[in-house]
């Protein structure tokens, strides 16, 4: 580096590495497959690394043609959840001089209009939730890079999925309530056409179905408070045997329904046990607390930008599910004598 300079510059990493300040700008401008060999630009890359530089992205932009800029559409945001995945999205973004709009759907799920006059000329990538998967047709972001969360991988429309293993938690659920004795079960569905509901849904009939003289009704409804104690209410009030575990789509349900319960005069967990999914700070505000499954939102967005950004750099994204954890707290007990 020049004496007395603070910023390193591409000349600077030229000579570290040996290569001329073209080499350096196809590098890492990612251009350089068919012009520079592989070790080169490992070294070109190692140089910068070691050097501490960054580019001037503003000059690099209008040269490129690219902003540098991704998109993250999620539901509207009603709980920390999405919260906390554009806080690990954007952490990631950042380290790799990218920045995040985040873009929630007006209605939570469905249609949205346009927020830029050409997304396509506007950003580089798209991050979506499954969950707002239809905005992405009103912003032609299934036109750009797209990597999908909580999607099916046999059907996604983006490059890559990332999916938290929800399966797992729902039988880690079932699990924990068949174990407690638990045989006649209430299923409280989001009433959202989501493949991550469905997932749900099929998971706990799975699991429960395989033990015998069990029974399970699901009964659905919007994810709110209110909607969730109308729906419970209905469902526990019912002629005919009650339930004696709620499963819950997720934590505002599972608040809902013991709300519900105790205007039926049932209480939690003596005569009913409840239980969500999340682990949002809504779990530990209720009392008693809610046995929910843990769901590391903030991981689930670095994974997901990491993702993205190795479509935009043509590697292959990390495989696999993001482990979720069962987390037992005070709405569980075993099924009392009703």
């Amino acid at each position: 580096m020049a004496p007395g300079s603070t910023r390193p510059t591409s000349r600077d990493v030229a000579q570290a590495a040996g290569v001329s300040q073209a080499a350096v700008s196809l590098v890492l401008g990612d251009k350089w497959r068919g012009r520079v060999s592989a070790p080169t630009a490992e070294r070109v890359r190692a140089a910068a690394r070691d050097l501490g530089y960054r580019p001037n992205l503003a000059a690099r932009n209008l040269r490129l043609g690219r902003t540098r800029t991704v998109l993250l559409v999620v539901p509207a945001l009603t709980t920390e959840f999405f919260a906390g995945v554009y806080t690990g999205a954007a952490r990631v973004a950042a380290e790799h001089g990218f920045g995040v709009v985040l873009y929630p759907s007006p209605e939570g799920v469905g249609p949205a209009r346009d927020p830029f006059a050409s997304a396509q000329a506007a950003l580089d990538g798209v991050l979506a939730s499954s969950m707002a998967a239809d905005a992405l047709s009103a912003i032609r972001g299934d036109q750009l890079p797209l990597v999908m969360l909580d999607s099916d991988p046999a059907g996604s429309l983006g490059a890559a999925t990332v999916n938290l293993d929800i399966a797992d938690g729902v039988r880690q659920v079932a699990d924990h309530l068949l174990g407690l004795g638990h045989r006649r079960f209430l299923h409280l569905g989001a009433d959202v056409p989501s493949w991550t509901f469905e997932v749900r849904a099929r998971a706990l009939a799975a699991r429960v179905g395989a033990v015998a003289d069990t029974s399970i009704r699901t009964v659905r409804a919007p994810i709110s408070i209110a909607g969730a104690v109308a729906a419970a209410g209905a469902a526990l009030g019912a002629p005919g045997p009650r339930p004696t575990a709620v499963v819950c789509d997720d934590d505002q349900l599972a608040a809902g329904a013991c709300k519900a319960a105790r205007r039926l005069g049932l209480r939690v967990p003596d005569d009913l046990s409840v239980t969500g999914l999340d682990d949002l700070a809504l779990a530990t505000a209720v009392d008693p607390e809610l046995t929910t499954v843990r769901l590391d939102a903030e991981l689930f967005g670095e994974r997901g930008m990491r993702a993205l950004l190795a479509v935009l750099e043509g590697r292959t994204p990390e495989g696999g599910d993001i482990p979720v954890e069962l987390v037992v707290r005070g709405s569980t007990a075993p099924p009392g004598a009703s």
